[in-house]
């Protein structure tokens, strides 16, 4: 097996246990030719190889990453690495605290919109 077929493996692994089937083999199975590439680059740099590596464990990456996406403004995500977040051990006490330092230094109008993807997402009541 090369090397980018096992990143690839060990990508594929992740994504499922942190997003579940939908959030791996149906994702890539989904993909269409155009977005296939970049599915498969995903997998394998992102989650095989990043996620992978050494130094922070998984629940601070999903943590980091969640911050990221809100101070970038980048939304559309957000849902499915909160999911992802608390597969990874992240529990709904630092989600909320991880949002509310976030309106410190993203504002309002981003801790608004991060609370109204988790409750949507994950609330159950």
């Amino acid at each position: 097996m090369s090397e980018e077929n096992s990143k690839f493996d060990r990508g594929m692994a992740l994504r499922h246990e942190m997003f579940g089937a939908a959030g791996a083999e149906e994702a890539f199975a989904n993909a269409s030719d155009f977005s296939r590439p970049l599915q498969e680059a995903t997998t394998r740099f992102c989650f095989g190889e990043i996620w992978q590596r050494p130094g922070l464990d998984h629940k601070t990456r999903s943590m980091l990453t969640i911050a990221m996406l809100i101070a970038s403004g980048r939304f559309m995500q957000l849902s499915v690495h909160m999911r992802g977040a608390v597969a990874n051990g992240v529990s709904e006490i630092e989600i909320r605290e991880l949002i509310l330092h976030a309106l410190l230094y993203c504002g309002i109008p981003s801790a608004v919109e991060a609370t109204a993807i988790y409750e949507s997402t994950l609330k159950k009541s």
